[in-house]
């Protein structure tokens, strides 16, 4: 009888925790498709997360990596209380549909997308509205916050220079030999609106169907577009990231002193916590089962009940 009742006990508390919140399904048009989790107890906060480049779904995910990272965080704050949404990005959601012409893509696209986001929601009554974006969704929600009015803005893992530099300062770390190639066909795609002479090694950045896009992104600064923002903001930086430093956080910081700066202990690009070394980091862009960082959820909550 006692196993029989302990059994029941720990039902019951799994049951509980499970039921804390409820998240459904939410397509607000045709291009923007997400899901919208609401805890039991009413909120009028909304967490809207903005994912990261490349054709990203609303989980974090791509086709090449499957983390959970979005995912795993809107759920622990929606488990704290708060409403989240999370959104496929657009080019997911024309890739599965089979009706991308990448030609027409332009990094306004996504400001656009989150722009009716934040419209949709304030008319379903929440007061409060942040902006989470990851990678470049940091940029994304930082453009948004200045085009409407929301009450914070979150930038995680977000660069501080404009693409075509951020590309660059990769290449010098782990393709030194297509820097100058690099620098001169982002120079051709800013001045003359197309590239022509670039490296094979660059195919992925500069093919003809592509160029449009990075022309529209380049065109965007986010230190430059941070420094517009006067509502509270919050920068954080895991310490393990492999591909935005320290140093793009730093040039965010600076150009909004009243940010608040946060660094996580060896947290990296899609917010888990690695101990050892960097074959552990690359591993766990595919390791879905690994949890988000605590301490990134402590972060994000005090910060937006503050």
């Amino acid at each position: 009888m006692k196993i029989l009742f302990l059994v029941i006990c720990v039902a019951s508390v799994l049951n509980l925790n499970a039921q804390n919140y409820t998240e459904t399904e939410l397509n607000i048009n045709n291009f923007i498709k997400g899901s919208l989790i609401t805890p039991n107890t009413k909120s009028d906060t909304l967490v809207v997360l903005i994912g990261g480049s490349g054709p990203t779904d609303r989980n974090g995910n791509q086709r090449t990596g499957q983390n959970n990272s979005l995912k795993k965080l809107a759920q622990e704050l929606s488990k704290n209380g708060l409403a989240t949404y999370r959104y496929d990005k657009r080019i997911f959601t024309l890739i599965q549909e089979n009706a991308l012409v990448e030609e027409q893509i332009r990094f306004d696209t996504f400001i656009v997308d989150a722009v009716s986001i934040v419209d949709y929601f304030k008319q379903k009554g929440f007061s409060t509205i942040v902006l989470l974006g990851h990678s470049q969704g940091a940029l994304i929600a930082t453009i948004a916050a200045d085009e409407r009015e929301i009450s914070k803005l979150i930038c995680l893992e977000g660069a501080g220079q404009t693409i075509d530099k951020l590309i660059v300062d990769q290449l010098k770390l782990e393709a030194p030999g297509l820097v100058e190639n690099a620098q001169q066909s982002f120079n051709d795609l800013r001045v003359k609106g197309k590239s022509e002479k670039y490296s094979v090694g660059l195919v992925s950045i500069f093919r003809p169907s592509v160029q449009p896009f990075m022309k529209s992104w380049m065109q965007y600064d986010p230190a430059e577009e941070l420094a517009k923002i006067n509502i509270p903001v919050l920068i954080i930086h895991g310490s393990k990231d492999l591909q935005v430093t320290e140093e793009e956080n730093s040039i965010l910081k600076s150009s909004n002193p009243e940010a608040q700066f946060e660094e996580i202990e060896n947290m990296n690009h899609v917010l888990k916590i690695i101990e050892g070394d960097e074959l552990e980091n690359s591993k766990s862009y595919n390791e879905p089962y690994r949890p988000v960082s605590d301490k990134l959820i402590q972060v994000i909550l005090n910060f937006i009940r503050s």
